[in-house]
């Protein structure tokens, strides 16, 4: 028995992945209705993930769909909340799933049960109703994401306190009209702040992004007009990427991203170009800052009563609301500190899922990682491999071995990404989807598939990593997988091609 902490993507795919293990899942899941952090409320609901309506993926839909389920060929590439929230309901239909569901079911604590030397077991108190619950069960998936509590660290800008003006996280954020006419200030530049800051620039009398460190950025529309990760997350890049020397590594990347725009003339090159750090997807944003509906600027240095000042810039800037885009801290309310440790914002957990001390491996945490490509991908892989070591069916290291291998990427992620709030989160995507996949079997062999499907051998290593890759073979093979791989173009096209030319281009 195995239960399942949320039902939002990751809780999805771990209740499933359980089912096709044999297991007996039970999914706990706080508010009425699946979906988790793409499921839009108007209201923000306490200890759930709230977005802003306009909220679009930042993944085309043949990298972010499950790997047995591809997304409805007319849905468009990348995916209003909406429409993800729809291909999430129809998952949840097609393999059985709300079933397993306790909606309205707020997990209160996971405490190991009496004897868990021996037997692993968790005690799981539930409340619904006013009323709590407790259960055991063999094994615990937590699916409860990193969204939900807001980082706020007030304390980084003095000043703040006398500031008259509105100020607020980005997690509060809902419609633009909240900046008709105003000046806007938005602090921190990742992917919620130039959201923020381009949709609010429309209504806004002048708005401002402050950044101290700069950001790559990336739009969705890349080489040739086709999705950015169909382009960069293959294996030849891959391959490319880890295999080059260091400094020929960082200049590819300056390279390749410096092409459709400098980004020292834009004022967004990040302060270390050599530090590769988790771009900024916007299709907007350069357009805006040439039109001047956006400026960017350094670290705030201090607020006054109704201004802003910046570091290296001795104007003040008169400002009206502040929006606080700095991100958000990693807790488990329900835990023992003891059972994840989370220091400096992150969890110590081997492969980002397993506690490294615990004495049997029977809890997993999923989804607790920012990989540089589609997040469903991911937590669906964990699942696949978490299930099976919940089975017997795979083992784990041994304690020393995993808490050596935790200490080694931190030091090497700190000097590779650079120190951010969140730095050991990210992760090379392709080559961690492959390292889970060859735990369970289900790695795709590129060579043997030479021999026996040259064509999708080709496919496979020269084409787009798609999720499909990893049901050829092992365990949990899906007889589509092929076909969905030598189709995954025209899902693409089909929703974009929508007038033919008289004269076709196509040869």
């Amino acid at each position: 028995r195995v239960a399942v902490v949320g039902a939002g993507v990751s809780g999805l795919t771990a209740t499933k992945c359980c089912l096709d293990e044999g297991l007996e899942p039970t999914c706990f899941e706080q508010s009425q209705d699946i979906g988790g952090v793409w499921r839009y409320t108007e209201h923000i609901e306490a200890g759930r993930p709230s977005l802003y309506a306009s909220v679009i993926s930042n993944t085309s839909k043949e990298m972010s769909a499950f790997s047995d389920f591809p997304f409805p060929e007319d849905f468009p590439v990348f995916l209003p909340n909406a429409q993800l929230l729809d291909y999430l309901r129809r998952y949840a239909e097609r393999f059985s799933l709300r079933e397993h569901i306790k909606f309205g079911t707020t997990v209160v604590s996971i405490r190991k049960h009496p004897g868990f030397a021996t037997t692993g077991q968790w005690n799981v108190v539930t409340e619904a109703g006013g009323k709590q619950t407790s259960h055991v069960f063999d094994a615990v998936m937590v699916c409860s994401g990193n969204f939900s509590e807001p980082s706020l660290p007030l304390h980084c800008f003095p000043g703040i306190e006398r500031f008259r003006g509105q100020y607020f996280h980005s997690r509060q954020y809902k419609h633009p009209d909240v900046f008709q006419g105003k000046r806007v200030l938005v602090v921190g530049m990742g992917n919620s702040g130039v959201d923020i800051a381009v949709e609010a620039s429309r209504v806004a009398a002048k708005v401002t992004i402050s950044t101290t460190r700069g950001s790559w950025l990336l739009s969705r529309v890349f080489e040739h007009g086709y999705p950015w990760d169909m382009v960069l997350n293959t294996r030849l890049m891959s391959l490319i990427k880890t295999n080059l020397p260091r400094p020929l590594s960082w200049w590819f990347i300056n390279y390749k991203l410096n092409q459709r725009l400098n980004h020292e003339n834009y004022g967004l090159q990040p302060e270390t170009s050599c530090l590769v750090r988790e771009p900024v997807l916007n299709d907007d944003l350069p357009s805006y800052i040439l039109t001047g509906r956006v400026t960017i600027k350094p670290g705030v240095k201090e607020f006054k009563d109704s201004s802003v000042v910046f570091h290296n810039c001795p104007e003040e800037e008169p400002v009206d609301i502040v929006v606080f885009c700095t991100g958000y801290n990693i807790s488990f309310p329900f835990l023992e500190e003891s059972v994840v440790r989370v220091e400096h914002k992150h969890a110590s957990l081997y492969k980002y899922v397993f506690p490294t001390h615990l004495q049997k491996p029977t809890l997993a945490v999923l989804g607790l990682i920012k990989p540089f490509g589609a997040v469903m991908p991911v937590v669906e892989m964990q699942a696949r491999w978490v299930s099976r070591v919940f089975k017997g069916l795979c083992q784990l290291p041994s304690q020393s071995v995993m808490e050596k291998e935790v200490n080694n990427k931190k030091k090497n992620q700190v000097q590779w990404f650079g120190l951010t709030f969140d730095e050991v989160l990210k992760s090379e995507w392709l080559a961690y989807l492959d390292t889970l996949a060859s735990f369970i079997g289900a790695k795709p062999s590129v060579l043997g598939l030479l021999c026996t499907d040259p064509w999708l051998a080709l496919t496979i290593f020269f084409g787009p990593c798609s999720p499909y890759q990893y049901r050829l073979g092992g365990p949990g093979r899906w007889e589509g997988a092929r076909q969905a791989i030598l189709t995954q173009w025209d899902r693409v096209l089909k929703p974009t091609r929508t007038r033919a030319p008289a004269v076709s281009s196509s040869s």
